[in-house]
């Protein structure tokens, strides 16, 4: 690819220097064709579909990240199949230690228990442990990776985004915000209304410190007994292997319109953890403290971690998908958390691998015909399987975690045929989720379709 003039000079490759004044003074601007803002799952997954697609982009796909890999990731790290899949698409194989989960167990509001078994069901990764292998893949293939460097400013101009960091200066024809819930990109340079930022509190636990029986079972549990007192989300308990050591990952999820505060998502969560074996009460001043960060200003919406009795707690925002709110803007595109995960459960990793295949497609499209409206991504991101799958989500909340919550979990409950269809098709098997409502329909009738 060749250089590129920019401010009417003409750069060395990956390159250039222009007149820009920012603080008074000629500044060096680095020009990329494609800068990406954030280098988790999304963020990678867009940088290893451009360099797949388009080897020639090697040199020009920029990701920026404020911290450095490895780092910690506030997440409970399940992996669905359709995850996996994803990864064997970009030709990854899950080389990290994880725990395959063959059963799930699930408590529902009318007390009503589903135990149910299927080989593979999740795999549960650690995301420091995931997400450096992403980023490093994408770099083995040709993506530059600037770490430790945090976004100050986003300006667009005429040909496309000016991105100033607390290190340089930057130019990008397309820059791609897989910038997670609190998105900068999302607040300075697409916008949209009605932002719904739901939360999650959750910490690990030595299995030995636990009465809990999944690890050993090769489980995960879902809690949603709390529906009842208000709750709209749920607990879990994921095993997982920190440092070879086995763990539990116990945590509680709530959608951002909930009644509950987070005094009150605190003692659920205590209560969870002492039916597990291990009792802890936090002073109210510390479970309050998290009010001001997750549920803060936009500008503000960050993790926090906070210490109760010998247990480190951490709490992070999961901005879920809305349909019809714009996930692009000239020279700009969304992925990940920043254009929304799914509302229902909160699962975001198989989601972002899927938008960076379609930021990738659309960046591809606007570097090969010059035309950077990105009018048609948030569009074609609704229409896609992906976009129907968010949108009946976001539509489960309704149902689930609304007025009439205890009929539909009993109906779930109670219907082995529905369970296993729904599971199937949350998990991506069997094709499912390509799949039309006809055939849903068919398949709950007709128990034989539900393998076809």
């Amino acid at each position: 690819m060749q250089p590129r003039a920019f401010g009417g000079l003409l750069p060395s490759r990956g390159q250039s220097f222009c007149r820009w004044r920012t603080y008074g003074s000629f500044a060096r601007v680095i020009a990329r064709d494609i800068v990406i803002i954030g280098s988790g799952p999304a963020g990678s997954s867009t940088a290893l579909h451009l360099l797949k697609n388009d080897p020639a982009l090697r040199g020009e796909v920029l990701l920026l990240d404020k911290a450095v890999h490895p780092r910690e990731k506030i997440c409970a790290g399940g992996l669905i199949p359709h995850t996996l899949d994803c990864l064997h698409e970009l030709d990854i194989p899950l080389s990290v230690p994880h725990v395959q989960v063959d059963r799930a167990f699930v408590r529902v509001p009318s007390g009503y228990e589903v135990d149910c078994a299927d080989a593979g069901m999740c795999s549960i990764i650690r995301r420091d442990e995931f997400d450096h292998l992403l980023v490093r893949t994408a770099c083995e293939r040709g993506a530059d990776l600037r770490e430790n460097e945090k976004v100050l400013e986003l300006r667009r101009d005429s040909s496309g985004v000016v991105v100033v960091t607390d290190k340089e200066t930057y130019h990008a024809r397309v820059v791609v915000g897989a910038d997670g819930s609190g998105s900068r990109v999302r607040r300075q340079l697409v916008g949209g209304e009605g932002e719904a930022v739901g939360k999650a509190i959750m910490c690990d636990l030595p299995v030995t410190e636990t009465t809990w029986p999944g690890f050993g079972q090769q489980r995960y549990d879902f809690n949603f007994l709390p529906v009842s007192q208000g709750l709209k989300g749920y607990l879990w308990e994921f095993p997982c292997l920190i440092q070879g050591v086995p763990h539990v990952n116990v945590g509680i999820y709530s959608l951002g319109d909930t009644r509950l505060g987070n005094t009150d998502l605190h003692r659920i969560l205590s209560e969870e953890l002492a039916s597990l074996g291990h009792g802890v009460q936090g002073p109210r001043s510390k479970v309050q403290g998290l009010k001001s960060e997750v549920q803060g200003p936009r500008s503000k919406v960050q993790g926090l971690e906070f210490q109760v009795s010998s247990l480190k707690f951490r709490a992070f925002p999961i901005a879920g998908y809305m349909p019809k709110r714009p996930i692009a803007a000239p020279h700009v595109l969304l992925v990940g958390d920043a254009a929304g995960a799914e509302p229902l459960m909160g699962e975001g990793i198989s989601f972002a691998l899927e938008y960076g295949a379609f930021a990738a497609h659309a960046a591809r499209q606007a570097l090969r015909t010059n035309r950077f409206d990105f009018a048609e991504y948030t569009e074609t991101v609704a229409r896609s399987w992906v976009g129907k799958k968010l949108t009946r989500l976001y539509y489960a909340t309704r149902f689930f975690y609304g007025p009439t919550a205890r009929f539909w979990f009993f109906v779930a409950a109670r219907n082995r045929r529905l369970q296993s269809l729904g599971l199937k098709w949350y998990n991506g098997v069997d094709n499912w989720p390509h799949r039309s409502g006809w055939e849903a329909m068919a398949a709950l009738v007709w128990p034989s379709a539900v393998g076809r």
